[in-house]
């Protein structure tokens, strides 16, 4: 179980920073959940949404992606909260307070978003793979397979060496993106407004605003992260339980700070590189790759967008196998091998490239799937954590629930809106 894999050196380090001891160096043991659950915030599925955005608004739709990484920021610390103050992740403490029928739906759904999120993540990596070596899609494929599974192999040796890759992946996605701004060379006064002033130039921006919205906020990394902060370290007491929780919180948000910088950065190369030059219906990854190197007279601008989302399709291909295990273990109570996991993960974007299907329709498609499971996760976090019989000392402010019901409504009510325009056509 994820829960109870343990790493003894970094248990010492922090329980000597919580003792007020070797403080210079022993809030690092703290930091790393956030780093896993950032992967969610920059896969394939927010490559398609902020390229699309940036080539046909410019600039306008930068404040979204702020919106987003703030309402992120407030999610996962709930997250992480719930796991400190319970000892459970999400699914556990569900699994403990609701009936059983219900248990087994939650169980169903989850199960099926954690596929369809991988599905997009694993095509991410494949398509990166194909664009980047010529590789076909399904060499890509199992390439990605064998890959994300030798790096989930490492997990034996503990959770921080994990948390070590991770997070040397999303610096070097982080990286890349600050290299592509850096050569497009934004116009600061209207990245500016962009980014400060809120407005919706039509109706399609509306709904290109709730797909980056829904292609953020993820469910899966809600499961996730609450399964990362429980028994990682130990605790005497309710004053050392606040003090982690303000370590954790500090982790939420450099994590969540990297993601969106990399978000802000993709949207504003995409407007910079493509609608300052005319480009406006810019809206697949492979059109994006092939077009930056003409676009920025740089061919390693395409080589840099390619490299930094195989990184992205990698990293949230290995992340969503961890999730789906912890789903399997908190909603069941078992588990099986990450080997069979991440082949039965695998088959589903195995089967659309034999058949094949448009990478683009199949990103959509599951981006569709992912938001039937978002009020799934968010509005038992958000009662759960308001209660204090389950948090204890760690409760919500009520002014935290008030502002995690806003956010819980609007992202239901906006991903409600992708789902309905895009089975009706509208």
């Amino acid at each position: 179980m994820l829960s109870m894999i343990s790493d003894s050196a970094i248990r010492e380090q922090a329980a000597s920073t919580l003792n007020g001891k070797s403080r210079r160096w022993g809030w690092t043991a703290f930091f790393g959940p956030a780093l896993i659950a950032a992967v969610a915030y920059i896969d394939p599925g927010n490559f398609a949404t902020n390229i699309e955005a940036g080539s046909r608004y410019g600039y306008t739709l930068l404040w979204v992606v702020l919106v987003a990484n703030l309402m992120a920021m407030l999610i996962q610390t709930l997250s992480a909260r719930l796991g400190l103050a319970t000892g459970r992740n999400l699914p556990q403490v569900i699994r403990a307070r609701y009936p059983r029928p219900v248990v087994w739906c939650y169980w169903i759904q989850a199960e099926v978003v954690a596929i369809a999120t991988d599905l997009a993540e694993f095509l991410g990596a494949a398509l990166a793979f194909n664009l980047l070596f010529g590789l076909s899609l399904m060499e890509g494929a199992l390439l990605t397979g064998a890959i994300t599974y030798l790096a989930l192999h490492l997990y034996r040796y503990g959770f921080r060496l994990m948390e070590i890759i991770i997070g040397a992946m999303i610096l070097a996605v982080a990286g890349g993106f600050i290299l592509e701004l850096m050569l497009s060379r934004p116009e600061a006064t209207p990245l500016l407004e962009g980014l400060l002033i809120p407005g919706f130039p039509d109706s399609y921006s509306l709904y290109l605003a709730a797909g980056i919205l829904g292609a953020t906020i993820m469910p899966h990394v809600i499961y996730l992260h609450s399964a990362l902060s429980q028994q990682r370290i130990q605790v005497k007491d309710d004053a050392h339980r606040l003090r982690l929780m303000r370590y954790y919180r500090l982790d939420v948000i450099i994590g969540m700070a990297i993601a969106g910088m990399i978000n802000l950065s993709m949207l504003a190369m995409a407007a910079a590189a493509f609608n300052a030059n005319g480009h406006l219906d810019v809206a697949t990854i492979s059109d994006s790759y092939k077009l930056l190197a003409p676009m920025l007279g740089q061919v390693t601008a395409s080589h840099v967008f390619g490299a930094a989302l195989l990184l992205a399709g990698l990293s949230s291909s290995i992340v969503g196998t961890l999730s789906g295990q912890v789903i399997m273990q908190g909603f069941m109570a078992f588990t099986i091998p990450l080997w069979l996991r991440r082949l039965v993960t695998m088959l589903p974007a195995l089967v659309i490239i034999m058949l094949g299907v448009s990478e683009q329709k199949a990103l959509v498609a599951s981006q569709v799937i992912l938001s039937f499971g978002i009020p799934f996760a968010l509005i038992p976090l958000l009662f759960f954590t308001a209660n204090r019989r389950i948090m204890g000392n760690l409760v919500n402010h009520r002014s935290v629930t008030v502002v995690g019901g806003i956010v819980c409504t609007l992202i239901v009510a906006l991903n409600a809106y992708v789902l309905f325009s895009t089975l009706t056509g509208h």
